[in-house]
């Protein structure tokens, strides 16, 4: 499937024999290649990629070293540490070790990677659960690290680890690319008091209207910063006594498209003025509130907070 501008592969075979720019190993944290996939990747390659990678260990659990490749037909081996020398991995281990592999491939500019399954040999971790994992880390690096990588690979030996992997990396990124990421979608709402009132703005956009300052929440951002961020784009005013209010998740309240909304109070701190994401603001006063027409579900929003204020 593609994500951006990267193929993800799920695939059966050796993954000594792929052409790619890294072959990733499931390490130990002293480097040594014994079993497995690395025992594999040795045998294949060549006794040297074990002696520059034990040059450079120990390392972190986690973290993640580049050696030559020998007579492999990929580039590099990525090292990547997903246990110590008792052998023992773990969820937050094997998670460290995908994240580290692929900040490793963009920093060395590399186009295609291929993973084992990390964990699942000597470690005996489940095999769906570091999938989702490894699925999980690959969508975090596409979304947000500027990758290089055109193509990243999973390479299962067997076709019981190909059917986990299928379900676990495929339909799971599926998913989210083509349900979570098509909403609801998070937004935020701020009911900002002001003398005896509260501030509302006429909305710039369509849906047109009065409506409390609010938006979308940006990717990687808070819900209490976003509502900051917000009233200040539209209405120019700092929040004080910040307070989570209620949410509002019916499918319809957005004629737009499905959104879930939370909103807050607060108080202003300064005096508004509307900013560019508004075509104007007012203050309204508490029993003035309901004779006007809002946008969204905003009037029932505001008949709630007027309840409890009372």
């Amino acid at each position: 499937m593609q994500i951006k501008d990267c193929e993800v592969r799920v695939i059966q075979g050796d993954i000594t024999e792929l052409e790619v720019d890294a072959l990733v190993n499931a390490a130990n944290n002293k480097l040594l290649m014994g079993g497995g996939v690395a025992g594999a990747i040795k045998r294949r390659g060549g006794q040297s990629i074990e002696d520059e990678a034990v040059k450079r260990g120990p390392i972190k659990i986690g973290e993640a070293i580049e050696t030559k490749a020998g007579k492999l037909k990929a580039r590099f081996v990525i090292h990547a540490a997903t246990m110590g020398m008792d052998f023992k991995t773990d969820e937050i281990k094997i998670r460290d070790a995908a994240k580290s592999s692929l900040r490793l491939a963009k920093k060395l500019h590399l186009k295609s990677i291929a993973f084992p399954a990390l964990g699942c040999g000597t470690g005996g971790f489940p095999l769906l659960a570091s999938a989702k994992i490894m699925a999980q880390e690959t969508f975090r690096h596409l979304r947000e690290d500027e990758p290089t990588l055109k193509e990243i690979i999973f390479c299962l030996f067997d076709k019981e680890a190909l059917a986990v992997f299928n379900k676990g990396v495929l339909s799971y990124l599926e998913y989210i690319v083509h349900k979570l990421q098509n909403g609801p979608f998070t937004t935020v709402d701020a009911v900002i008091e002001i003398d005896d009132g509260i501030i509302l703005i006429e909305r710039s956009n369509p849906p047109f209207g009065w409506a409390l300052p609010g938006g979308f929440v940006d990717y990687g951002e808070s819900l209490e910063d976003a509502v900051r961020r917000e009233a200040k784009e539209e209405t120019d005013v700092e929040l004080e006594d910040l307070r989570q209010f209620h949410t509002y998740s019916d499918p319809k309240r957005d004629p737009r498209f499905h959104t879930i909304g939370t909103v807050f109070t607060a108080r202003a701190k300064g005096r508004p003025k509307a900013g560019d994401d508004a075509a104007s603001f007012k203050i309204v006063k508490f029993d003035d509130l309901l004779k006007l027409d809002y946008a969204f579900d905003h009037k029932k929003i505001i008949a709630d907070y007027l309840k409890i204020k009372k």
